[in-house]
Order: C-alpha cells, then sequence, then structure tokens
C-alpha cells in the first residue's frame, strides 16, 4: 500500500511539473505554448475509405477497402486572411499523416478542415463522408514528443468514398 501511495504521490508530482512548465500565453492550434527553446508543431492523421468495394486490404467489418495514393489536404484560414496549406498522400493502408511546421503556429485547431477533395479510384469516386467539398474537423489526439520538438497530433477520422453505382466495383 506505501508503495502505490509513493508511485501516485511522484506521478501527482510530474503531472503538476508538467503543467507548471508550459506557459500560459500565446496559443498554437488551441493549445498552450510550449517553452521558447522547443519547435512546436501540429499534425493531422486519418485514413481513406472506400465502401463496398473488394480492394487490396478488405476489411470486412467496415465492408470497405483502403485507397492508397488518395491526396489529403491540411487547411487552414483565419479571418484576418492567413491561411495554411500543406497535402500528403495515404500510404497502402490508406493512412495519411500531414504535418506541418512552425507556420502552423498562429492557427488555431478549429481554423482548420483537412479534406481529400477526390478518389484516386476511379469506380470509387462519390464522397459519402464527409459529404464532398466538406471537410473534416481536427479532434485533438495527444502529444507527441520529436526529437527537439514537441508535436500536437490531431485526428479528423475517416473519409470514405463509394462507387456512383453500388454494382461497379
Amino acid at each position: 500500500m506505501a508503495c502505490l501511495a509513493r508511485r501516485l504521490a511522484v506521478c501527482l508530482s510530474l503531472a503538476v511539473l508538467a503543467v507548471g512548465c508550459l506557459p500560459s500565453r500565446g496559443e498554437a492550434m488551441g493549445l498552450p505554448q510550449p517553452p521558447p527553446d522547443l519547435n512546436f508543431t501540429i499534425a493531422v492523421e486519418g485514413v481513406v475509405w472506400c465502401k463496398s468495394c473488394r480492394y487490396a486490404g478488405y476489411v470486412r467489418a467496415m465492408d470497405a477497402s483502403p485507397l492508397p495514393n488518395a491526396a489529403a489536404l491540411l487547411r487552414c484560414r483565419r479571418a484576418d486572411g492567413r491561411a495554411l496549406s500543406v497535402w500528403n498522400a495515404t500510404g497502402a493502408d490508406g493512412y495519411f499523416l500531414i504535418q506541418a511546421d512552425w507556420e502552423s503556429a498562429p492557427f488555431k485547431s478549429k481554423d482548420c478542415k483537412v479534406y481529400v477533395p477526390r478518389s484516386p479510384a476511379s469506380g470509387c469516386a462519390a464522397a459519402v463522408k464527409p459529404a464532398a467539398r466538406k471537410g473534416a474537423t481536427l479532434r485533438f489526439r495527444r502529444f507527441v514528443p520529436l526529437p527537439d520538438e514537441l508535436q500536437a497530433r490531431y485526428s479528423s477520422g475517416n473519409f470514405t468514398f463509394a462507387p456512383e453505382e453500388p454494382a461497379k466495383c
């Protein structure tokens, strides 16, 4: 019992220390600003799927296949006209990770959306979720410590496409 109490005390001390080290002035993506000697970046991850078509990597539970080579765009815009656009593509598993550098610091997560403008598979071209041109909002997931930087990792969730005609996969 004493060992458990000591571990709890150490954990609480570390949590208080970690929170106390983050200055409260300034925001990057709506999060506290890191110490000045640490680079702060953001990244957004998500997955692009084709519903109902049985391509490579088909997942029966989702009735969907991952779509490789889909272009994903992180677009941030502020009322003062400042804007940021960063592209990346999905891998074989349909997963994308868009990493933005220090230029993302002036934006809050509510200023940003992720878009997958079109499917790379012509047989699976109808946007289902989110709807075409709608974009997905960002949801904070975790901090990722990287060499010489701290990255705020967000999720945009799943992007789903389907065939225009269900019989044509």
